[in-house]
């Protein structure tokens, strides 16, 4: 009887394709913000940023953009800096020019060559990325998923 891993995809969290607001270049923003949908940070947040929907919001911090507070989004795109905490549900990306500040809190992450992380990484173990199949590709348990 063979053991596969297969990803999991009813998890509930999927990103969102859409950017539905937008803290545009030069812009500062000081104060808390919570959003929907899909929000790309390319300004200034001085304050905490959290997603209304905690299955689906995603933010897109881009190379010129800075929040100084804790974000709490599902899905979160890292290209700027975070001075703060991240706590996520589903994937943070880390790109090459990402600085960070604080702890990541995570189900899955992607980190590539270049980005800096002065903090910890924290698997989230509550809600597993993979699930394990018995009975392997062939089995009517597969077949049924």
């Amino acid at each position: 009887m063979s053991m596969l891993m297969k990803r999991s995809r009813d998890n509930g969290s999927a990103p969102v394709e859409t950017i539905d607001t937008l803290i545009g270049t030069g812009s500062m923003l000081q104060g808390d913000l919570e959003f929907t949908g899909g929000l790309r940070v390319d300004g200034h947040i001085k304050g905490h940023i959290s997603a209304q929907d905690t299955n689906k919001g995603t933010l897109v911090l881009s190379e010129s953009g800075v929040v100084e507070g804790d974000i709490n989004v599902p899905h979160v795109v890292v290209n700027g800096t975070v001075k703060g905490n991240i706590v996520s549900s589903g994937h943070v990306e880390l790109q090459a020019k990402a600085k960070i500040t604080g702890d990541i809190h995570y189900k899955a992450v992607e980190m590539e060559l270049g980005a800096t992380l002065n903090g910890s990484l924290v698997s989230d173990t509550s809600a597993p990325v993979y699930d394990v199949i018995s009975g392997g590709v062939d089995s009517e348990e597969s077949k049924e998923a």
